[in-house]
């Protein structure tokens, strides 16, 4: 089963077992999260309900991203500017995409 989820501003499509980079999460290396935004769900070309698809992922690291360079230049003028950013990201590795209320179905019937 795959979904797409939103995090970050970005559209990411997951399936079980995928390792993604999105923007800085917080919590831990080991600390399962949960992606709430879940714009669609499917598995093979058949499409199901979005509202009723959770994702679980598990942090492996908190990260940088590679290096931008920004260099400013006017010419004839003597002005030259240069700066670089690294944004920091989240290494995620999708543990679970699934309906919720199956698990949560399961989870009341081994209470009882």
């Amino acid at each position: 089963m795959f979904a797409i989820v939103r995090t970050g501003g970005k559209q990411y499509r997951v399936a079980e077992g995928d390792k993604i980079a999105v923007e800085k999460l917080a919590g831990e290396a080991g600390d399962t999260i949960t992606l709430g935004d879940v714009l669609l769900a499917g598995e093979g070309a058949d499409l199901s309900d979005a509202g009723k698809v959770t994702v679980s992922a598990e942090i492996i690291a908190q990260a940088k991203s590679e290096k931008v360079v920004v260099f400013k230049k006017r010419r004839r003028h003597n002005y030259r500017r240069k700066q670089g950013h690294r944004q920091q990201m989240t290494l995620l590795r999708i543990t679970s995409v699934g309906s919720g209320a199956s698990k949560a179905a399961k989870k009341t019937d081994d209470a009882a």
